[in-house]
């Protein structure tokens, strides 16, 4: 089973695929957990700066080991990579799929070095995943206090010129866990609009965190400084999971959430304890508990028959 053929099977059957972040073996751990049990696909996404807080050999044999491990199909990807040479550094070290996020650029440029991810990764039956249009926020090494929508003509365009096979689009989400000031605004209309001009083609949200309020109330409870943390509400997630043609939803913030409230709590709980692994161990379960509810019941994601 490959990413393009999963892909095509959520266009047809209208649910989403989780990407979820790791940046080490627990959160890997706890997001391949909850795929085998639901016995649905998954991606487990990298970013750049991740990769390297790991480091190729560790990161290489991490995957692996995974797939010696799991028997539920899953997919490792590069998230926000900026460069062709990182890009293939990621191919290099076993990924399915990269991200080539040439979004900071002028269209041309942005098409054309996409456009060279593809030819490079297409090579190796690795799919290639653009971006057009700015997301605000901050997350990782990515930066922006701009919000520019994607441009359904644009879109068009940048598809047929660079042979992408996903484009992620700017509809309102962002990055980070203060998303939104206010109440919640996802451009739909935008989406209807990219939908028409490009029918068949795979659709990526980044930034689509839901920054879960018990979550947040329990972290707040705890000492963090998080109080204007508000993602984007899990029923627009399901929304463009189920009657769109957005397959792939990126989490990282409430992975990031989840990991933290369980180490601060288990801490706070056994003020005594020291020993690593009890602590990461739990970290390891309650990221288990929140993409399992990812699956189920946001992204709607089928299981695999």
């Amino acid at each position: 089973m490959n990413l393009q053929k999963v892909y095509a099977n959520a266009l047809k059957n209208k649910f989403a695929l989780g990407a979820f972040n790791f940046v080490n073996m627990e959160s890997l751990k706890g997001i391949l957990d909850a795929a085998q049990e639901q016995n649905t696909p998954v991606i487990c996404a990298v970013s750049e700066s991740a990769f390297e807080y790991m480091g190729f050999e560790f990161l290489k044999n991490l995957i692996t080991s995974a797939r010696n491990t799991y028997t539920v199909p899953f997919f490792i990807h590069l998230d926000h990579g900026k460069s062709l040479e990182f890009c293939k550094k990621a191919i290099n070290c076993g990924f399915d799929s990269v991200m080539i996020d040439g979004s900071h650029l002028p269209l041309e440029q942005n098409i054309a070095l996409t456009k060279s991810v593809c030819d490079y990764a297409h090579k190796f039956g690795v799919q290639v995943e653009g971006e057009l249009g700015k997301l605000k926020g901050v997350e990782d090494n990515i930066s922006s206090d701009e919000q520019l929508f994607t441009d359904p003509i644009e879109a068009k365009q940048f598809v047929e010129q660079t042979k992408v096979d996903s484009l992620a689009i700017a509809i309102g989400t962002s990055h980070g866990v203060n998303k939104f000031s206010g109440e919640a605004k996802i451009r739909i209309d935008i989406l209807e609009e990219i939908e028409k001009v490009l029918p068949n083609t795979p659709l990526v949200l980044h930034g689509a965190s839901s920054v879960p309020q018990n979550i947040l109330a329990k972290l707040i409870e705890l000492g963090a400084d998080l109080k204007k943390a508000k993602g984007v509400p899990e029923e627009i997630l399901t929304e463009v999971s189920t009657k769109h043609n957005v397959v792939k939803i990126n989490v990282d913030s409430d992975l990031r959430m989840a990991t933290t409230l369980a180490v601060r709590k288990y801490l706070k709980e056994n003020p005594k304890e020291i020993d690593v692994r009890k602590y990461l161990g739990q970290a390891k379960k309650d990221i288990s508990n929140l993409v399992k509810n990812k699956i189920i019941n946001v992204f709607k994601t089928k299981e695999i028959k």
